[in-house]
């Protein structure tokens, strides 16, 4: 596949309105091991503070929800609406406890704890998640966002695919979404991995994302399959885009992130649920509906979360390869596993029941919205 740049289109975030909120610390959660549930922790998981916020009103059935998400663009809906307060206002009483991952194996083992109740996050660590555990840890219940992710390599080494032999490319952690579709990918052209040490004929290095691009211009390592906005920042180094993710999939379309729920949760709190539900719902609107502001928005609000704003030339960059969606687009997920099964971080899954889209069909029903499916996936 050839080099190639992005061309712009509109952003879709939503103003940060970060007055009015508390910082609470949450002590540290757990380490991640595996895919999934294996591998070595991320230096940044559940370093950065937590913020709990409440709206106005009576308590839901719970008193607190914990939320884990990314301070990534692909996880925009959280990153927003939970500082805008959409979330706090569909919520009421009850409290939010907000905890940042760098990866998705990390959030998992934080979901299985009971550390987080509901989290955003990418397929490959949910599907683990549910098969590891028999289909009894978690659900799926909405979509958040499609694309977002992209193998950047050095131009001066990296021409084609064939040169990525005896490269060393990073990806954000073992198992999680990025580092299953670099495995996936690196076996279709021929190469030969160890899923668990990313030793082989490519070298894949696990790295937290906010180190990646210190190690790429240090020369550490030769590109990342990364999500954004890591991979526009690698882009600013000089870096250029080999294979945009999208571009392997059907209609350009896959999902990058769901949101997932503890099924212990659901059970016991199906109001808290739904109202989330329904603030990433409008939140999701809200960012489709205002292009103007977006980028304003998402700066801002990774702004607060790693202190640190993007250049306009990352933000405009990075943003162009991602949408906001509530379909989990769920078409996708079965592929999705298979390229884990290729990778060879687990035999074939039965994904049958991964998803419950009762509550998120509920929401879009009242809001006027079609229903989205759940592709004989759904609960039974």
């Amino acid at each position: 596949m050839s080099q190639h740049t992005r061309t712009p289109r509109t952003a879709r975030i939503r103003r940060a309105g970060l007055a009015g909120l508390a910082v609470v610390t949450v002590a540290g959660l757990l380490s991640a091991c595996g895919y999934g549930s294996q591998g070595s922790s991320s230096s940044s998981d559940n370093s950065s503070p937590s913020v709990a916020a409440s709206g106005s009103g009576a308590a839901l059935s719970a008193g607190t929800v914990h939320i884990g998400y990314f301070a990534n663009l692909t996880h925009a809906t959280p990153l927003i609406g939970i500082q805008d307060g959409k979330f706090a206002a569909a919520l009421g009483g009850t409290k939010i406890a907000t905890q940042i991952f760098n990866a998705g194996p990390s959030e998992i083992e934080a979901l299985n704890s009971g550390a987080i109740d509901i989290a955003w996050v990418g397929p490959s660590p949910a599907i683990n998640g549910y098969v590891k555990s028999q289909g009894s840890a978690l659900k799926i219940i909405s979509g958040a966002t499609s694309g977002g992710a992209e193998l950047v390599v050095n131009p001066a080494t990296i021409k084609s695919e064939a040169d990525l032999k005896g490269k060393k490319i990073a990806t954000p952690q073992a198992g999680n979404t990025q580092d299953v579709a670099l495995l996936n990918f690196l076996a279709g052209k021929g190469y030969k991995e160890d899923p668990k040490t990313g030793a082989g004929d490519v070298s894949v290095i696990r790295t937290d994302n906010s180190l990646t691009p210190g190690a790429y211009a240090a020369g550490q390592i030769d590109g990342a399959w990364v999500p954004e906005p890591t991979a526009s920042k690698l882009v600013s180094e000089g870096a250029k885009i080999l294979v945009d993710e999208k571009t392997l999939w059907p209609n350009n379309q896959f999902v990058s992130t769901n949101v997932i729920v503890s099924q212990t949760f659901l059970k016991a709190h199906p109001d808290v649920v739904k109202a989330v539900l329904k603030a990433s719902v409008d939140t999701n609107t809200w960012i489709l509906a205002n292009p103007d502001q977006a980028k304003k928005d998402a700066n801002a609000a990774l702004k607060a979360l790693t202190g640190k704003a993007l250049s306009a030339k990352v933000l405009d960059a990075a943003w162009s390869e991602l949408t906001v969606t509530n379909d989990p687009l769920a078409s996708t997920l079965q592929a999705e596993a298979q390229h884990a099964v290729t990778a060879g971080f687990i035999k074939q899954p039965n994904l049958t029941g991964i998803y419950d889209l009762t509550l998120l069909n509920q929401v879009l029903s009242g809001e006027g919205k079609p229903a989205v499916s759940a592709a004989g996936l759904g609960a039974q």
